[in-house]
């Protein structure tokens, strides 16, 4: 099997109706951009390959880890490979959406334009599950409230990209990035021309993110001080925490941790013999990310106070609620003044009686979500549910509208996918690209992202807990 040409090998490969497939066009053939990837694993041996690659992350510590325990980090090893010419457009759509979903933000928090001006109704904002009203009147350094933003971009059945979520807390997935790369290209050999665009920049981009939100009176007198805030070991993300951490070269530190004193500063206690550190930037990658819990009680001061910068500030989930969602597009054209590059998955605003009468006609066509879930958790996808499930959300939605949305459905993009005994079988995937504000707003966006993909045979869900995995994403000098 491992000299067996891609062409002979997947001559077979079972196209899934309606979908769109990353790596082979409708009448079979390999498109040109895939070859060089897809040879280079079937000279790997793919039957051993997962394998292979799994032991490399576990000898690196990769793993999400929880209260549940540790979930492995799987990575299949067929990458995903995207082209210069379609990356472009891509990578420019994303940097449009996320400088409206900052400028959003801010707006929020501030004169409301968005609002008076009639373009986004106020009960959006304010039914938003991370609304956070004392955040009005805040104004962070440089006014990025957005410094990292996580999208989940997917393809539509005639290839075109489109925008499932956005996510602008506390996004997490590109340390990942570098553990997947690392693990494939050390076990195949991709030839010079088929090598994607490096990954080593993402650091650079989050130091200049870091570097961007650092309080005025920081930049004046010295280099700002900056430290990583995580949950510790509970946090499913730690193992990236960490990573992160020794790649910017800032302390990593929990909670109890820190303390303010009298002049609203935020202190780093001492660690052994070593002074306690005024801290100027904190990288927030906890789950405590409401304005009323403990540790946001204890920062906001310094916030307030123009004393602290932070990544990302409270209150910008408002702009990834799953609601917000439907109006993004006009949020583009009001901030921007452009006509948006990436489209949104339509998405139904249920608490609108013509829109949900309209959503009730074809609700056995639609993906519903709860507003407040997460993970793809709740989410019924109609065409593949029960007619008893489907009518218990349908009751569901009928008793709280504004409790859900609905969106079109997507038949996510297929790619091969290794499968049991070493043959490729089409899975579905999504992408999460990442995009990082600097200085001025400026938004960067990381070449490709964290491909996700459904290791069940049909799933549509694609997150790790729910037996999803991941691939690397190459994209083309």
């Amino acid at each position: 099997m491992a000299s067996m040409p891609a062409d002979e090998l997947l001559s077979a490969y079972p196209a899934v109706e309606g979908c769109y497939d990353e790596a082979f066009t409708q009448d079979g053939a390999v498109r040109a951009a895939y070859r060089a990837g897809l040879e280079a694993v079937l000279r790997a041996e793919p039957a051993e390959l997962p394998g292979r690659v799994s032991r490399t992350l576990r000898r690196a510590g990769v793993r999400f880890s929880s209260v549940e325990g540790d979930l492995e980090f799987y990575v299949d090893p067929v990458p995903r490979v995207i082209t210069a010419s379609e990356w472009e457009p891509v990578k420019r759509g994303l940097a449009q959406r996320v400088r409206a979903l900052n400028a959003f933000v801010a707006d929020v928090y501030g004169e409301q334009r968005i609002v008076s001006e009639g373009v986004v109704p106020a009960w959006v904002l304010e039914s938003a599950d991370y609304f956070e009203p004392e955040m009005r009147g805040v104004r962070p350094p440089g006014n990025v409230w957005i410094g990292v933003a996580g999208l989940d971009l997917v393809r539509d059945c005639d290839g075109s990209w489109l925008v499932l979520e956005d996510n602008v807390r506390t996004p997490s997935g590109f340390a990942y990035l570098h553990a997947t790369r690392r693990a494939l290209l050390e076990h195949i050999d991709v030839p010079p021309d088929a090598t994607p665009r490096p990954l080593d920049g993402e650091i650079d981009l989050l130091a200049d993110t870091l570097r961007a939100v650092a309080p005025s009176s920081a930049r004046g007198r010295r280099a700002p001080v900056a430290a990583l805030l995580t949950d510790g070991e509970r946090n499913s993300a730690y193992w990236e925490h960490g990573w992160l951490s020794r790649q910017l070269g800032i302390p990593l530190v929990e909670p109890h941790e820190l303390e303010v004193r009298e002049d609203d500063c935020v202190w780093l206690k001492p660690r052994g013999l070593r002074e306690a550190r005024r801290i100027d930037v904190l990288y927030r990658r906890t789950n405590a990310d409401r304005v009323d819990s403990d540790l946001a009680r204890m920062l906001l001061p310094a916030v307030r106070a123009g004393r602290l910068g932070l990544v990302n500030q409270y209150g910008t989930g408002v702009a990834d609620d799953k609601l917000t969602h439907a109006y993004v597009e006009d949020m583009i054209r009001f901030y921007v003044e452009e006509e948006p590059i990436l489209r949104s998955v339509p998405t139904y605003d249920l608490s609108q009686p013509a829109q949900l009468e309209e959503a009730l006609d074809v609700f056995d066509q639609l993906v519903l979500k709860p507003r407040a879930g997460h993970g793809g958790v709740g989410v019924l996808i109609a065409p593949r549910s029960s007619p008893a499930e489907i009518e218990a959300t349908r009751k569901a939605v009928l008793a709280d509208p504004s409790a859900w949305i609905a969106q079109r459905m997507i038949m996510l993009s297929t790619h091969p996918t290794v499968v049991d005994g070493g043959g490729l079988a089409p899975r579905h995937i999504d992408l999460r690209p990442f995009v990082f504000l600097g200085e001025g707003c400026n938004p960067r966006v990381l070449p490709g992202g964290l491909t996700r993909v459904a290791r069940s045979e049909g799933a549509l869900v694609v997150n790790s807990s729910q037996n999803g995995g991941a691939k690397d994403t190459w994209v083309l000098p």
